[in-house]
C-alpha cells in the first residue's frame, strides 16, 4: 500500500485488492457502461456484490454520456454509496485524456457535494474500454491531486487496484508526479 499525504492533510491511497471489499471507504466507484447495467470487469463484480437492487436503481439514470457520474445506494456492499462514472473508450471517444480526466473530476465533485468523506476508484477505462494502464495512471493521479484540494468534504481518495501490473503503474506515475510517499 501506498499512502500520499497532500499539504492540506488529504489523503490519497494505492492499494491491491478487491474494490468490493473496501469496508473503511463512504463510497465506491463502478467503472461503468452507459447502460449502467452490470456487464463483467469492475462493473460486473460490483453488481453481483451489491445484488439486484443496485441495478434497480441505477437504471432510472441510464443512459448517462462520457465522463458523466451518478450516485446510488451500495446495498449489499460495505459502503454507503456507489458512483456510476462512465469512462472514455480509448481511442473512440476523444480527447481521451480530457474525458478520463473529467470522469475523475465529476466523482470527486459528486462525492464531495453529497458529503462524502473518502472515495474508492478503480483504474477507470483500462480493462474493455482499452485504455493503457501507464497512460490512464498518469491521467487519473494528476486529475485526482489536482481536485482534491478544491473538495471541503472528500479527505480520503483510494485507487484500487487489481493485480500488480496496475499496482505497479500507479505507483511509478505517482513516484513521478509527486516524488516521495509512504509505502506501508
Amino acid at each position: 500500500m501506498v499512502r500520499y499525504r497532500l499539504k492540506d492533510g488529504k489523503i490519497l491511497e494505492l492499494v491491491r485488492g478487491d474494490i468490493t471489499k473496501q469496508n473503511d471507504l463512504q463510497a465506491i466507484v463502478n467503472s461503468a457502461n452507459a447502460r449502467l447495467t452490470p456487464g463483467g470487469g469492475v462493473s460486473g463484480a460490483i453488481h453481483r456484490a451489491a445484488g439486484p437492487q443496485l441495478y434497480e436503481e441505477a437504471k432510472r439514470y441510464a443512459p448517462i454520456k462520457v465522463s458523466e457520474c451518478v450516485i446510488t445506494s451500495a446495498y449489499n456492499l460495505p459502503n454507503d454509496y456507489v458512483i456510476h462514472c462512465l469512462g472514455p473508450v480509448y481511442g473512440q471517444d476523444v480527447p481521451s485524456d480530457i474525458l478520463l480526466s473529467k470522469t475523475y473530476e465529476n466523482a470527486l465533485r459528486l462525492a464531495d457535494r453529497k458529503g462524502i468523506k473518502s472515495v474508492g476508484f478503480p483504474s477507470i477505462s483500462t480493462g474493455i474500454f482499452g485504455y493503457p494502464v501507464e497512460e490512464a495512471s498518469k491521467v487519473a493521479l494528476e486529475s485526482i491531486l489536482r481536485v482534491l484540494p478544491e473538495l471541503k468534504n472528500v479527505q480520503r481518495v483510494r485507487m484500487v487496484l487489481w493485480g500488480e501490473e496496475s499496482y505497479n503503474a500507479y505507483r511509478d506515475a505517482l513516484r513521478g508526479l509527486v516524488g516521495e510517499f509512504e509505502e506501508i
